[in-house]
C-alpha cells in the first residue's frame, strides 16, 4: 500500500509507492486536467501526479502504482547530480570545461579550463554567476540581431533557472531565457533566441510561426532534437555547494 509522507495531521499531498527501490509521488490537483498524468521532473527526477477533478487520491494512486516500474526507469535514466565546484567539469557552448583554481580576482576561460579564484568552498556560485553573465550578453546580442531582422523590437530580457521551458516571449514583448543555455552549444542557444523572438509576430505555434523561425534562423530541427535529446542533463549541474 503507498504510504503517506510527511505529518500525519497536515492534507495528504505526498504517498511513498512501495517497491524496491521506493518512490515519492507528489499529488497535484488541477481543475483544467482532462485526465491521470505522471511527471517526472528532469531537474530533480521528482515525480508529480496531476488528478483531474473528481478524482480521488485512491484511483490516481493505483494509476501509479501500475506504472511504478516505468517510473524507476525514468527516474534510473535521469542524468546523475553534479555538485559545481573545483576539479568538476561543465559544458560552456557545448565544450567540456574543467574547472580549476585560478589566480587574480575574475573567472578566466583558457585552454578548455576554467579558472575560478578564490576561497574553493564559494566556486559553484561564483562559476553560475560568471554563466549568467555569458549567458546575458550572448542572448542579448542574438535577440537583438534576429529582431533587427524580423524589424520588432522586444522590451526586454530577463534569465531565470526554469524547469519546463527554456524560453518565452510575453505578449508586452519580454522575452525570458533559462540561463543555462550557456552550457548547450551555440546553435542550439542561437535557434531559442530565434524561435521567442518570432513569437514577437506570431504568439502561437502555427505554420506561419515555424516559417519565420526558419526565415530568421535557417533549419532548426537539429538544434531543437539537441535540447529534445540533451537538454535535460544541462539541469543536473547545481551551484550551491
Amino acid at each position: 500500500m503507498p504510504k503517506q509522507k510527511g505529518d500525519k495531521a497536515a492534507p495528504q499531498t505526498a504517498y511513498v509507492l512501495d517497491g524496491d527501490p521506493s518512490v515519492t509521488v507528489h499529488l497535484r490537483r488541477s481543475a483544467q486536467a482532462r485526465r491521470l498524468s505522471l511527471r517526472v521532473s528532469g531537474l530533480d527526477s521528482r515525480v508529480t501526479l496531476t488528478l483531474p477533478r473528481g478524482v480521488s487520491d485512491r484511483e490516481g494512486l493505483s494509476f501509479a502504482q501500475e506504472k511504478a516500474d516505468w517510473l524507476r526507469r525514468q527516474i534510473d535514466s535521469r542524468p546523475e547530480i553534479c555538485e559545481v565546484g573545483l576539479g568538476v567539469s561543465l559544458p560552456i557552448y557545448g565544450t567540456p570545461h574543467a574547472i580549476v583554481a585560478g589566480q587574480g580576482r575574475g573567472i578566466r576561460v583558457a585552454d578548455g579550463e576554467l579558472y575560478v579564484p578564490g576561497n574553493p568552498e564559494t566556486a559553484g556560485r561564483r562559476v553560475a554567476a560568471f554563466l549568467k553573465t555569458l549567458a546575458r550578453d550572448q542572448l542579448a546580442a542574438a535577440s537583438d540581431r534576429y529582431a533587427a531582422d524580423l524589424k520588432r523590437p522586444y522590451n526586454r530580457i530577463s534569465l531565470r533557472d526554469t524547469r519546463s521551458r527554456w524560453g518565452s516571449c510575453s505578449s508586452a514583448g519580454v522575452l525570458m531565457y533559462s540561463w543555462r543555455l550557456v552550457m548547450a552549444p551555440m546553435e542550439v542557444l542561437e535557434y531559442v533566441a530565434a524561435h521567442e523572438v518570432a513569437h514577437l509576430r506570431h504568439m502561437d505555434h502555427s505554420p506561419a510561426f515555424w516559417k519565420q523561425v526558419r526565415e530568421l534562423y535557417g533549419e532548426y530541427q537539429p538544434a531543437r532534437q539537441w535540447l529534445r535529446d540533451n537538454g535535460a542533463a544541462l539541469h543536473r549541474y547545481r551551484f550551491d555547494a
